[in-house]
């Protein structure tokens, strides 16, 4: 046993955190694009929250039709209500940018192309308003005036048999939930017995990140009972999802961004998905809401939080919806990291500088574990020579060469394996601020110094991930070099395969890596020059 194991070891973690990180992604197979933008409005209607499941329209395409567009601004939207359906068609948010450009991020898009993103409601039952109804509005334009804290958008469906339904949308300021609510009127001479759905129909293309970096888009719920839960596309491609709740949201999950619907609390649910063509899918629930008395009337209230991925934000709309920022089975380490790392901007205003801070802080709370195993790495490379000298010895003799390299430990008082322990215990932290750096929404087009105005993009210049390797470099200096000549190449050329790496990660990442190096480097310089020290007056007694 010696260091050059050590040093694999951790360049082993280092790997399977990146396959993890692969594993994790979206991995859909490859569909052929549909012709025309497609949805039903039985998608809603597959699943249902009773015991039902009808087929009349189920699975039946049609095209996305478009009627007349009601513009709704805010201070957080830039919206566009369809009167087909009453749907939510377009959003953009004000105060988040694109991904290119100057202009602001669009999330819902009723477009062909590049991607399809629209909310979507509906009630069934006997005349009443699908997604597929014509509403009508008192107005085609509403703007949040100034000073005011709500802007409701009020829709109404025609008439049919006595029953009357107006569509309302509740829009607050400084709030990424939309309330949504039916306002039901039976006139008509019997009761009725609607159901309420609620939908995101998207696409299984857009939004999917890089080959270096993908990221998850697809499917998600959450209840109480099956807590938080994703659906790929292709899931949803082989079955739909039959999930009866009492509780809980059902929405759209990428990278930064989520669309959720949340329907009245104690309403029965039943969510659903169903793939509508090749190329698009719909994620839903349905609820029964029981009987309506002729005469009587009925509030069905929801939200829709369409917005970013705030964590403040997600907790205060409802429960469960935090954990669309996922940071997977180390949620425990990373959530707290999240927080320390927000308290640290709230000082110095700057996410670049408290990705530094931060960094130093879990340094020096491993400091002493780092130290240990930086001694026993020091002290394998004072044994270099004398291991050297003992390959010369026995030469293809492996088992003397064993009985020796254990007996100079013996002599020496060193633990071959005190540098990979230390090592192990803080593998599962640096992946868990590897997540929460990946994941947070908060370091979207937030700038650092300089020529870094993004730290969620990639350094433009490059020039964190040269220093990254540099210091990659200086390490292999630092660490003992392996006896084994091959392994001795193979250890010099690895840093110069995962700067590589480096070149498509995103700056926030590069820079806690490279501060992460700088320290390691410091610290493990000092430990070897006093271990060499050491080492020299130990001799120095010998001679004596």
């Amino acid at each position: 046993m010696d260091t050059r194991r050590i040093i694999l070891f951790v360049i082993f973690s280092f790997s399977i955190m990146m396959l993890w990180d692969a594993w994790q992604r979206k991995d859909a197979p490859p569909v052929a694009p549909s012709a025309q933008v497609a949805t039903q409005a039985g998608a809603a209607a597959s699943s249902t929250a009773d015991s039902s499941t009808p087929t009349d329209v189920a699975k039946d395409a049609f095209t996305l039709a478009r009627g007349q567009r009601v513009q709704v601004e805010t201070d957080l939207f830039q919206a566009e209500i369809d009167t087909n359906g009453a749907d939510l068609r377009q959003l953009t948010l004000r105060k988040h940018r694109a991904n290119t450009g100057d202009g602001q991020y669009e999330l819902l898009s009723d477009a062909a192309k590049p991607m399809l993103y629209v909310a979507q409601t509906g009630l069934k039952g006997d005349h009443l308003p699908t997604h597929r109804a014509v509403f009508t509005t008192a107005q085609t334009s509403y703007q949040m005036a100034e000073g005011a804290d709500t802007l409701e958008v009020k829709l109404s469906a025609p008439v049919e048999n006595g029953v009357a339904v107006d569509k309302i949308y509740t829009f607050h300021r400084n709030n990424y939930a939309i309330d949504v609510r039916y306002e039901i009127k039976n006139d008509s001479t019997a009761s009725i017995t609607p159901s309420v759905y609620y939908q995101i129909i998207h696409d299984n293309k857009s939004n999917q990140g890089s080959a270096m970096m993908p990221t998850f888009t697809g499917g998600a719920y959450y209840n109480e009972t099956d807590k938080y839960k994703k659906v790929k596309f292709d899931e949803m491609a082989k079955q739909d999802l039959a999930v009866k709740a009492k509780d809980g949201w059902v929405g759209l999950v990428q990278h930064y961004f989520v669309g959720a619907w949340i329907p009245k609390a104690g309403l029965e649910r039943k969510f659903y998905t169903s793939q509508l063509t090749d190329h698009y899918f719909s994620i839903g629930s349905m609820s029964p809401l029981g009987s309506v008395a002729a005469g009587a009337s009925l509030t069905v209230p929801a939200q829709l939080y369409v917005g970013p991925q705030t964590q403040k934000d997600l907790e205060a709309t409802a429960p469960g919806l935090e954990y669309v920022v996922d940071y997977g089975i180390l949620t425990i380490i990373a959530k707290p990291l999240f927080w320390l790392l927000s308290q640290l901007y709230e000082l110095v205003k700057n996410w670049g500088v408290a990705i530094i801070l931060l960094t130093v802080i879990i340094k020096a709370a491993f400091f002493k574990l780092s130290a240990s195993s930086y001694k026993s790495m020091a002290q394998m490379r004072e044994l270099a020579p004398r291991l050297q000298a003992m390959k010369e010895k026995f030469g293809d003799d492996k088992q003397k060469m064993q009985q020796a390299m254990l007996e100079m430990y013996r002599t020496e008082k060193i633990n071959p394996m005190g540098g990979c322990l230390p090592i192990l215990v803080q593998i599962p932290v640096f992946i868990a601020l590897y997540w929460v750096l990946l994941g947070s929404v908060e370091l979207r087009h937030a700038p650092f110094f300089g020529w870094i105005k993004d730290l969620s993009a990639v350094d433009p210049w490059y020039i964190l991930p040269l220093l990254m390797g540099a210091t990659m470099i200086i390490q292999t200096f630092l660490n003992p070099a392996p006896t084994d000549p091959i392994q001795a190449k193979v250890m010099k050329i690895m840093p110069v395969v995962f700067s590589v790496f480096f070149f498509f990660f995103p700056a926030g990442l590069v820079l806690y890596w490279l501060v992460n190096n700088i320290l390691s480097i410091w610290q493990q310089w000092y430990i070897n020059k006093s271990i060499h020290a050491e080492a020299l007056a130990k001799k120095g007694n010998a001679k004596k």
